[in-house]
C-alpha cells in the first residue's frame, strides 16, 4: 500500500513538473514573439524615418543654389532685358532644332521656360527628365509668358529633381494662376465642349487652332468647369501622333468628363500643354 501511495505521489510530481515546463516554454514563446515584434516594428520605423530624411534630404539638395545663382524670387522680381543666372532641373523637352532647345524646366519654387538655348545634338540627348541645368541668359517676356529668351547657354550639373504634379484646377479663372506658369500641373473634372472645324461642325478637337491642319499637328480642344470653356493643346513637339495623350485627344467625345496634366504656357492668357487626358 505505502508502495502504490509512493508512486502515485512520484506520478503526481512527475506531471506537475511537466506542466511547469510547458508553461515556462510558453512563456518563452510569447515573450520571443512579442521581442520580435517590438523588433519589427522599431525596424519599420527606423525605415521610414530613413526614407523621410532621405526624401528631405533630396528635397534640401534640389533648393541648393551655387554661388551667383537667382533664385527663383529674385529671377521673378529681375528686370526684364536683364541678365539671369538660374539652376533648374529639366522636366520635359518641348523641341530642337539648327543646335537650339526649348525647355520646361523646374525648381522647388517655381518654373523656368527656356527658349531656344544653344544646345548641340549631343547635349540635347543628355537632357532626360530631372536634369540639372545652370542657365545663363537674359529675362524677357512675349505675350504675357516670362521666359528666358533665345541664345542663352547651359551647363549640365550633378543633380536630378523631377516636380510633382501641382492641381491648380480650382485657380482657373483667377489672377492666382499665372503664378504656375510652366509648372507641372493637373486640372481635374473638366467637361469636353465642342468646337466647330473649318465646315461649322461641332468636333471634339481641331488639328492647329483653326481646324485646318492634319494628323500630326497640335491638337487644340475646349473644356469648362463652373460654366466658364478654356481652350488646350497637346503640342506635337512636346507628344506627337505616336502618344497615348495625342490618340487620347482624337478619341475624346464632346460631353467627356476628363481629367489632365501638362504644362501651363502662358501665351495671351493660360494656353496648358497637356501631356496626360483621362476620360472619367
Amino acid at each position: 500500500m505505502k508502495k502504490k501511495t509512493l508512486a502515485l505521489t512520484m506520478a503526481m510530481a512527475l506531471v506537475l513538473s511537466l506542466a511547469a515546463c510547458g508553461n515556462s516554454n510558453a512563456d518563452v514563446a510569447t515573450e520571443s514573439t512579442a521581442a520580435a515584434t517590438t523588433e519589427a516594428a522599431t525596424e519599420a520605423t527606423t525605415e521610414a524615418a530613413a526614407t523621410e530624411a532621405s526624401t528631405e534630404a533630396a528635397e534640401a539638395v534640389a533648393d541648393e543654389k551655387s554661388e551667383g545663382v537667382m533664385t527663383y524670387e529674385e529671377y521673378m522680381a529681375a528686370d526684364l532685358d536683364s541678365e539671369v543666372v538660374i539652376e533648374a532641373y529639366v522636366q520635359a523637352k518641348q523641341s530642337w532644332w539648327e543646335d537650339k532647345a526649348t525647355l520646361y524646366t523646374q525648381d522647388q519654387d517655381g518654373a523656368y521656360f527656356i527658349y531656344n538655348s544653344v544646345c548641340s545634338e549631343e547635349d540635347y540627348a543628355k537632357l532626360v527628365p530631372g536634369t540639372k541645368i545652370k542657365v545663363t541668359g537674359y529675362k524677357t517676356e512675349w505675350s504675357g509668358e516670362v521666359e528666358i529668351a533665345e541664345g542663352a547657354t547651359f551647363e549640365i550639373e550633378e543633380g536630378s529633381y523631377i516636380a510633382p504634379v501641382t492641381d491648380v484646377t480650382d485657380l482657373l479663372g483667377t489672377d492666382d494662376l499665372i503664378n504656375y506658369q510652366n509648372q507641372f500641373v493637373a486640372f481635374k473634372g473638366m467637361t469636353v465642349e465642342a468646337s466647330q472645324d473649318a465646315t461649322g461642325n461641332d468636333v471634339a478637337f481641331l488639328y492647329n487652332y483653326d481646324g485646318s491642319g492634319e494628323d500630326g499637328n497640335d491638337l487644340y480642344f475646349n473644356v469648362s468647369l463652373n460654366g466658364q470653356t478654356y481652350t488646350f493643346t497637346v503640342e506635337s513637339y512636346l507628344c506627337d501622333n505616336t502618344t497615348d495623350v495625342y490618340n487620347a485627344v482624337k478619341n475624346l467625345k464632346i460631353g467627356d468628363t476628363v481629367d489632365m496634366e501638362g504644362f501651363l504656357y502662358w501665351y495671351e492668357g493660360v494656353n496648358p500643354h497637356i501631356t496626360s487626358v483621362t476620360v472619367k
